[in-house]
């Protein structure tokens, strides 16, 4: 039996590659890639290439809590998709499509095993909602 899988998705009001710029650039990761304002992105580094590594320091803005999210690519089509494995195993793909009015992004990935489904989806997917309001600023 396979896992279940979570998606999350949004349409950015912008072309794919401003989208794909914001997405993999690590000065614009920094910007929004954390799930609430209390939280924040210190550093990101972004090696995009198959067998490359993506590297992302999230923070309690005020030093209580951190984490180093970290993954390795398995795949990079330029303005279409990205997959990667993160340390622990899981898998994720982020697709990216044009649509009349932007880019539709929907990311797909494997859950971990520590917290409700509902929360991770909700987790992921403000981590996206920051993502299209800070590309759409």
């Amino acid at each position: 039996m396979e896992k279940e899988k979570i998606t999350v998705q949004t349409t950015v009001k912008k072309n794919v590659e401003r989208v794909w710029e914001c997405w993999t650039d690590p000065e614009h990761i920094t910007q929004w890639n954390f799930a609430a304002d209390s939280w924040c992105c210190p550093k990101a580094e972004n090696d995009l290439k198959v067998g490359g590594k993506y590297r992302a320091r999230m923070e309690a803005k005020d030093g209580s809590f951190g984490f180093d999210f970290e993954a390795v690519y398995d795949e990079v089509a330029k303005h279409k998709k990205i997959s990667y494995t993160m340390t622990d195993g899981r898998q994720a793909t982020t697709t990216f499509e044009t649509s009349g009015t932007g880019t539709l992004v929907t990311t797909v990935f494997d859950p971990e095993n520590q917290n409700p489904l509902e929360m991770q989806q909700g987790g992921w997917q403000a981590i996206l909602n920051n993502f299209k309001a800070y590309v759409e600023r």
